[in-house]
């Protein structure tokens, strides 16, 4: 053993005070549990006694052992004393429900008439209720996490034993207020509704994600201390890293447990059985139409007409207008403001793109003169063409620079409407939206996500329908092009939102109607049009791009990503980077994402209860849906942030002639922040939908973890590299500088 080892197990940092205060509160709260017990018994109270020794045994550990010697010399040290102070001990201590055991173990007559005055006083409640309220609360508990990491501020309390034991206990105490409101030990009703939590621990999250993120990618030393202290082989900047990631790792898992189990509670309560009856098939009133939904068929046309025309526009300025993509239509529109558009209308209410798409406008004006008699070949009625498409489009994406070239551009929109109206003048049944269109499947495979679906109120009125309009069509509309049954409809998978089954129904029982995000991924029903989506390896590996694609796309922005591609541009010679992009885009869609899911669903083998194993992969894999939808959201806002006024000067010139003025790209403050939250959102979906689908397959609790534990692992890898993302620099792509 080692001089530095055998030094940490003997140095105990015993201070007779703390531990006298440690041992007094423990007394006084058995003996408070023990009088409690005799009165009324609840079924967790050994639970609760045991997390609260265990929380001041934590305090005890951060405080006394080796750890708060080794605080002077390690910064890894610290930043797990400062862990164990802000984010275990307060919330064990709080789990033991502490209130009420403190009151009763102490002298009767002490808290009668000594506390109890002071107790009721109305001023002292009201401040503990201001105090311990969310805002408060959040705040004080930010204040203190960043104040303390100042540099200057942080080396005070290194050199000055009672500024530390400030230090210590402004973690412990603001960490107390800020997990008050998430544990909820009483007594007492919650002032502030349950879901707030969520929001706190997010917000916390980002936090503790960037002032760690801070830590580990500075690249200088922060506290110039640790390396006037240096001892064993470590050095200051490699101890500053450990320490970030110590922080960062277990802080943000300690974060998003909670809020995803709040948030599992939430969802699996009434309003999600009700929003989402093909997983329990009661017949429930069903939820009120979207405001407005009854005048969307009457607005499609409007939109697919006004999309179109901005279609045709941007293609006519990418072929004739100046070939610089700042300047030009087809270089702003569609890759700074489409792309961000459609993927928030996919967050807020559903696939709205679908249902303005110019491209069916154009194939519906062209089925006056084509037939579209023929039925589309049973073999290629699947997924692997758009699967195909897209991993062409991510490969072409940054070997050509598309996003840089308004004429290629404008050829991929020019190809979109040839296509369209060729295939589907052919071929019926909407053939080129369900089995060419890449653009299409990204739409229908992230709607899983959306909060909008539109589907039947009531399943009794669709049992006493014999005319089923809403597929077979009427004088009114023409049904479901794509051949989805609404009563055996599941999702929004395949569905363009064209909402003629809406307008179809005679009953008025298709709808738009509000469900829970990413519901749809929890249940296996039999879909119309797609069976079971266990059994459906093409639609699995289309979620496997999109979710992998999404983070593929922004780190081929990234400085560190693009310095290695030129890297090797210029060891390879001119005329290279297609196959070094390929090389990348088969490496990050293919290679990772195939060897992940062989090597989880080996992990699932080893659990005894589980069967079918690849029915079981395909559902694992839809749930990772959540995160990889929400790495597009959080990285085209960024493009949107940044690059919303960049179609200002393309009007300036197509209108005016000449551009008068333009504004530097800037990226506001908040945009780190709503990226990470977002993601935060994102990972919490996809546990939630990873749990309920391994409760499904496991019949007790230790083979559901063990059997969602890998993919768990895989959605907070993803996670860490899109937070790993986020914080390196990023190319303005489309932006005049």
């Amino acid at each position: 053993m080692n001089s530095v080892a055998s030094a940490a197990i003997s140095s105990w940092a015993l201070d007779g005070r703390v531990i006298a205060i440690l041992l007094i509160t423990v007394a006084v709260y058995v003996r408070g549990w023990m009088r409690a017990r005799r009165v009324f018994r609840h079924e967790k109270d050994f639970l609760r006694l045991w997390t609260f020794l265990a929380g001041l045994a934590v305090l005890f550990f951060a405080t006394e052992s080796p750890i708060a010697t080794l605080d002077g010399f390690f910064l890894l040290a610290h930043m797990t004393q400062h862990l164990l102070l802000m984010m275990v001990a307060p919330p064990l201590v709080l789990l033991g429900y502490p209130t009420l055991p403190l009151l009763r173990g102490l002298p009767r007559t002490f808290v009668k008439e000594g506390l109890g005055p002071f107790l009721s006083w109305p001023v002292l409640q009201r401040v503990l209720r201001w105090l311990t309220s969310p805002p408060i609360a959040l705040l004080a508990f930010a204040v203190s996490t960043i104040v303390w990491h100042f540099p200057r501020i942080y080396e005070l309390a290194l050199r000055s034993s009672t500024w530390h034991g400030v230090q210590h206990a402004c973690f412990f105490w603001t960490g107390i207020l800020f997990w008050w409101h998430i544990v909820q030990p009483g007594p007492g009703r919650a002032r502030w509704p349950r879901w707030t939590a969520i929001p706190m621990l997010l917000i916390a999250d980002v936090l503790n994600t960037a002032l760690s993120a801070f830590f580990v990618f500075s690249g200088r030393l922060l506290y110039p201390v640790y390396e006037t202290v240096r001892i064993g082989r470590m050095g200051a900047q490699e101890d500053q890293t450990i320490a970030g990631l110590i922080m960062w790792v277990p802080g943000s898992i300690i974060y998003l447990v909670p809020a995803f189990v709040i948030a599992m509670s939430l969802l699996s309560g009434t309003r999600m059985r009700r929003a989402n009856p093909i997983i329990k098939r009661t017949d429930r009133a069903a939820p009120p139409p979207v405001k407005g939904a009854s005048r969307l068929p009457a607005l499609r046309r409007v939109a697919q007409f006004t999309m179109a025309m901005i279609a045709i526009g941007v293609m006519v300025d990418g072929f004739r207008g100046p070939q610089v993509a700042p300047l030009n239509a087809a270089g702003v529109l569609p890759w700074i403001h489409w792309r961000a558009f459609s993927v928030l209308a996919l967050l807020i209410v559903g696939n709205l793109f679908c249902m303005a798409c110019p491209f069916t406008l154009v194939r519906d004006v062209g089925r006056i003169i084509l037939p579209a008699r023929l039925r589309w070949p049973r073999w290629l009625r699947t997924k692997w063409i758009p699967a195909a498409l897209l991993v062409i489009y991510f490969w072409a994406y940054e070997s050509f620079n598309l996003w840089d070239s308004p004429w290629l551009t404008a050829w991929i929109i020019a190809g979109y409407f040839t296509a369209a109206l060729m295939i589907d003048g052919i071929f019926r049944g909407a053939s080129f939206c369900k089995y060419v269109c890449p653009i299409g499947q990204f739409q229908f495979v992230s709607s899983l996500v959306s909060p909008g679906e539109i589907r039947v109120r009531s399943r009794k009125v669709c049992q006493s329908c014999r005319t089923h309009d809403c597929i077979r069509g009427n004088e009114r509309a023409r049904g479901c092009e794509l051949y989805l049954f609404q009563p055996k409809k599941a999702g929004s998978l395949d569905c363009t939102f064209c909402l003629d089954c809406v307008k179809a129904c005679p009953h008025e029982n298709v709808a738009l109607l509000p469900v829970a995000p990413a519901s749809t991924l929890i249940g296996d029903p039999y879909r119309s049009s797609l069976g079971r989506l266990s059994e459906r390896s093409d639609v699995a590996v289309m979620a496997l791009l999109i979710v992998f694609g999404a983070f593929l796309n922004a780190a081929g922005m990234i400085a560190p990503v693009m310095a290695w591609e030129h890297s090797w541009h210029t060891r390879l010679g001119p005329h290279t980077m297609p196959m070094i992009v390929g090389a990348i885009v088969g490496l990050g869609l293919c290679v990772i994402p195939a060897f992940v899911v062989f090597t989880c669903r080996i992990l699932n083998g080893l659990v005894d209860s589980v069967r079918n194993l690849s029915d079981v992969a395909r559902r694992f894999v839809l749930a990772l849906v959540p995160i990889g939808f929400a790495m597009w959201v959080a990285h085209l806002l960024y493009h949107l942030a940044i690059g919303w006024k960049a179609a200002w000067p393309v009007v300036q010139r197509i209108v005016v002639g000449k551009i008068t003025a333009f504004s530097a790209a800037v990226i506001p403050a908040w945009v780190t922040p709503v990226q990470l939250i977002t993601l935060d959102a994102g990972l919490i979906l996809t546990l939630y939908a990873s749990w309920r689908v391994a409760s499904q397959y496991a019949g007790r609790l230790r083979s559901a973890v063990a059997l969602a534990a890998p993919w768990a692992v895989l959605s907070c890898g993803l996670y860490m590299a899109g937070v790993w993302i986020f914080f390196q620099p990023m190319q303005m792509r489309g932006m005049l500088h």
